[in-house]
């Protein structure tokens, strides 16, 4: 049986690999869409830097949720930080050699990691009874506030100063490959699997005598259809694909308004603090005022943060505006992650968990197309009336719709 030592020491190893990728995810959302322009030389162009990023993350959720529910969380979990840190080591070489075609194989393998690994958040679920869920998701969210620590301490000093070109690229992303070897270091070091963990509560929870179930996973169409589900899978698509696109659009956006590239780690580190920073209230106050009441309450702090996106221009209010966003999508994804995990079992989670990262992420990366060749045309208010319409619609959709009955509490 599985010790609460264990437990603890699983949550804090899967919080330090979040920490790990967050700091990648910094260079990633600072500089694609400038990489991705630098080597071909074409500006319109730049919303493709993160839409194939972002693609590449929704396409290995799905199937990395699905091997993770037949073969445990923590070999998927390295697998994805040895694909990143492959795909690190092709950016730095594509800007080495001026290859677009390497620096987009690159980006898929950073991308590919960040679908994998963000999975992380809901396999620390598989360790907590249904009453804490939620903040057991916020533990190991709360670990990539570090990441936005970490990101400007590595990345900004390798900026200060420099003219912005290729040459300037390469030994960034080459330290972004030394943050994949230390996240694989520690995945390894997760024992037992969480996957393991959660069925031994499955067992815990059964009545005296009786035999937990065999039955296989049900099929996705019906795992959609249970009461809850439904509100859950918007809230998730919602709030990940207007937070990951204008994300990682704010990097071109801050050098739009004449400011320099070291500026965008000040504006992304802001946001990251926003995404996590408050996350251990966030986990204890969506478990209190219920899942369905932070669905809409965080996407509705997204709306006023991507309203503002449009007027703000100097660094402390765009600074603002990113924060608000990363706050709306953490009330938003904390509770919608919660309710995913609590409807499925647990040869279900990940899968349903990948399968909404996968639309969350195709959403995120036609809006981040989208919004490249908008603000292109008409600037950062076209960018803006979009993220905001599509994170509004949601909110008035879930506040009337039936909320799901509540589901029975797990055996601690």
């Amino acid at each position: 049986m599985t010790t609460q030592r264990q437990i603890r020491q699983n949550t804090v190893l899967l919080a330090l690999c979040l920490v790990t990728l967050s700091g990648v995810l910094q260079l990633a959302a600072a500089v694609a869409t400038i990489t991705l322009v630098l080597v071909t030389g074409i500006e319109s162009v730049l919303g493709l830097g993160p839409a194939i990023f972002l693609t590449a993350g929704a396409l290995a959720a799905l199937p990395a949720g699905r091997l993770m529910d037949r073969y445990g969380r923590v070999p998927v979990l390295a697998g994805g930080f040895v694909v990143g840190l492959v795909g690190c080591v092709l950016t730095a070489l594509g800007c080495v050699g001026d290859s677009a075609p390497l620096v987009i194989l690159g980006f898929l393998g950073v991308g590919g990691m960040n679908g994998a690994v963000l999975l992380a958040r809901t396999a620390v679920a598989d360790m907590y009874p249904e009453p804490r869920k939620a903040r057991a998701i916020s533990y190991v969210l709360f670990g990539a506030l570090f990441g936005a620590a970490l990101g400007p301490l590595v990345f900004r000093p390798l900026f200060a100063g420099k003219e912005l070109e290729l040459d300037t690229l390469i030994v960034p992303w080459f330290a972004a490959a030394a943050m994949c070897v230390v996240g694989l270091i520690l995945t390894l070091a997760i024992r037992p699997d969480p996957r393991t963990v959660a069925f031994e509560l499955e067992r815990a929870g059964l009545a005296p005598g009786a035999e937990p179930t065999t039955e296989p996973a049900a099929p996705l169409g019906q795992i959609l259809r249970r009461p809850g589900v439904p509100a859950a899978v918007v809230a998730a698509v919602a709030s990940l694909a207007v937070m990951a696109s204008v994300m990682n659009l704010s990097g071109y956006i801050v050098v739009g308004h004449d400011h320099e590239q070291a500026d965008v780690f000040t504006v992304i580190s802001v946001h990251i603090v926003g995404m996590f920073g408050l996350v251990l209230v966030v986990g204890q106050l969506v478990d209190r005022v219920g899942r369905h009441r932070a669905l809409i309450g965080g996407l509705l702090v997204m709306a006023v943060s991507t309203v503002l996106l449009a007027w703000v221009i100097q660094i402390p209010g765009m600074s603002l505006s990113l924060f608000l966003l990363g706050l709306g999508w953490n009330v938003s994804y904390v509770a919608a992650s919660a309710e995913l995990v609590t409807h499925a079992k647990p040869v279900e989670r990940q899968g349903l968990v990948g399968f909404t990262d996968l639309i969350a992420g195709l959403s995120a990366a036609a809006l981040a197309l989208i919004g490249g060749l908008a603000y292109s045309e008409w600037g950062v208010v076209a960018i803006a009336v979009g993220a905001t319409v599509a994170v509004f619609g949601p909110a008035v959709w879930l506040s009337v719709a039936r909320r799901p009955p509540a589901v029975a509490p797990e055996a601690a």
